[in-house]
């Protein structure tokens, strides 16, 4: 096999692209995304969307096993009759249903993900009980500084992320680095997962409660957000954030992770 060239007929390919699908074919870039997983032989790797094999073929030769997660059926039947490797394993399934506690412990995740799968498929992942120990992921640019997104420009999902991983950006991806080439340019996001968590003593449940009531409303100050979300009396919040040195002016996007904690402390204080 051609490593950087399809997998699949070319009638496949130009079928495929009816459904809005986009191959990363540049051969350059896939290298550099499986250089940037930092991949041996002791690694397990899931793959999330395979597609066209590009990127796995790749994979296989530097990994211990690769687990590669496909829902197109004739995509994953195509890779099953290219039988790259025996290392090489496929499952014809959607990744938001795909077990995560079914792979081995400390896997890492390559991927090219459909852009609106992005931020379900980053807290599935983070969230998961068997977590991965790093993921290299390709996703729209926007999407990308997103989710580095430091202080000042966080979003929800930002700090979702952040809450569990180390966020980096990665090469910045050309569309024409794709066929077809989608209407935007890509990033890739590298993600580390901290190997403790960087808070003790929080129920993840009751963090993000806080968090999600205070960019529930993006274009009202905290206090109100915060309030109304969690339904405290102004006055009291007021003097929490007060205590916390957070202007009661301020928006949750100025906010750091470490000041998201400070207020989940002040507001579950039974935890």
């Amino acid at each position: 096999m051609i490593i950087g060239k399809p997998t699949v007929t070319g009638n496949l390919m130009e079928n495929k692209k009816t459904l809005g699908q986009h191959w990363l074919t540049d051969d350059a870039t896939i290298e550099d995304i499986v250089k940037l997983a930092e991949l041996n032989k002791i690694d397990n790797v899931l793959e999330i969307g395979s597609g066209l094999g590009n990127m796995t073929a790749k994979l296989v030769k530097q990994s211990k096993t690769v687990i590669a997660v496909e829902l197109d059926k004739d995509l994953a039947d195509k890779l099953r009759d290219n039988q790259l490797a025996p290392n090489l394993t496929i499952h014809n399934q959607d990744i938001l249903k795909f077990n995560l506690s079914d792979l081995p412990p400390s896997y890492k995740v390559v991927a090219n993900i459909p852009y609106y799968l992005t931020s379900n498929l980053l807290r599935l992942l983070c969230e998961a009980e068997n977590h991965f120990s790093k993921a290299v992921i390709l996703v729209q640019k926007e999407v990308a500084e997103r989710v580095a997104a430091p202080p000042g420009k966080m979003s929800l999902l930002s700090v979702s992320v952040q809450f569990y991983c180390k966020a980096r950006l990665g090469p910045v991806v050309l569309a024409k680095a794709f066929n077809p080439p989608p209407k935007v340019d890509s990033q890739v996001i590298i993600l580390d997962y901290h190997s403790q968590p960087i808070f003790p003593d929080v129920d993840p449940s009751a963090f993000f409660r806080t968090v999600k009531a205070g960019f529930s409303q993006r274009r009202k100050t905290l206090l109100n957000s915060l309030s109304a979300g969690l339904r405290i009396d102004k006055r009291d919040l007021g003097e929490v954030l007060e205590k916390l040195q957070i202007p009661i002016s301020a928006r949750p996007q100025t906010l750091s992770l470490d000041n998201w904690y400070k207020i989940y402390q002040k507001v579950n204080p039974a935890e």
